[in-house]
């Protein structure tokens, strides 16, 4: 919604200016079609030609991410760090065999079934399981286990970021592609030069719409969904870090509410739930872990 919002006034403050400048449509209008045809042509092969079907693949998804915005809520948040303290409280209580199963086979567990959209993001859902299950075989040593988390995460960060970084790449190319466009332009009126001064004058124009879409394209349309989709990468990387913080907290030997209370403080305040919604959610997290057959 936003994003339309931002496309609409783009356009309507640009080419009103322009025609309360005085300045005719037409011109522009008729250039437009091959101008177009040029610089989204020349644009698109070259980020065929300069990326890998899987970055061209995941592009195409990013932009519509972009549109759709971050896929975590304030909901998801509180609601991840309640499935941290069930499954630390069930490892802690139960040790290896207790919490195996869930780990296992995630889709049927009844822990993670109570929460149905952090479940969907299968990479966080790989990464919570993996580093559980290392702990049931004593990989316990909170500095070796927070190195590898670590890496792990900027692995998987710089992975989510090549789309974007291809996408910014185009930007930064489309005012080039655009002079391109527009020397096109002007070596079609070179050859018309005999030609009266008006119908040379609105060839010249023509070409400059090549300018003008190249610079427009990259700077108000490629430009922010490139960069939108990194603030969207960036928030949707903090789940793992929640969880990273919760994982090695229980590896230290903190008890597991404060192992949670330390892993809210890492939330993004905007998204934390306060210490007394976290509070009830737990204890109603505690209640269940409780009503559940030994």
């Amino acid at each position: 919604m936003l994003n339309g919002v931002g496309f609409i006034i783009i356009l309507g403050c640009v080419f009103g200016s322009f025609m309360m400048a005085g300045g005719k449509m037409d011109i522009i209008t008729h250039a437009l079609p091959h101008e177009l045809m040029a610089i989204g042509g020349a644009a698109i092969g070259a980020f065929l030609v300069g990326n890998s079907m899987g970055i061209v693949k995941k592009a195409g998804k990013g932009v519509a991410r972009a549109f759709k915005g971050p896929r975590w809520k304030d909901s998801d948040y509180r609601d991840l760090l309640t499935l941290m303290f069930a499954l630390l409280t069930t490892f802690r209580k139960g040790g290896a065999t207790a919490i195996e199963p869930h780990l296992d086979n995630p889709k049927e567990s009844a822990l993670f079934n109570r929460y149905p959209r952090i479940l969907a993001d299968h990479h966080l859902v790989e990464f919570i399981c993996d580093y559980l299950r290392m702990m049931t075989v004593s990989f316990e040593d909170p500095h070796q286990m927070a190195e590898a988390m670590e890496n792990d995460i900027e692995r998987h960060h710089h992975e989510e970021l090549g789309p974007q970084h291809a996408l910014q790449i185009m930007a930064d190319g489309l005012p080039a592609i655009g002079i391109v466009a527009a020397v096109l332009g002007v070596i079609k009126t070179m050859g018309s030069i005999d030609q009266p001064t008006e119908v040379l004058g609105a060839m010249i124009g023509g070409a400059l719409v090549g300018t003008f879409l190249g610079v427009l394209l990259s700077y108000c349309v490629v430009g922010p969904i490139a960069a939108k989709l990194l603030e969207i990468i960036e928030a949707d990387s903090k789940p793992f870090n929640i969880a990273k913080t919760a994982v090695i907290a229980h590896a230290q030997g903190l008890p597991t509410q404060v192992a949670i209370e330390i892993a809210r403080r890492m939330t993004p305040s905007n998204y934390a739930p306060s210490f007394q919604q976290l509070e009830t959610a737990l204890d109603e997290a505690k209640n269940e872990l409780n009503a559940q057959p030994a």
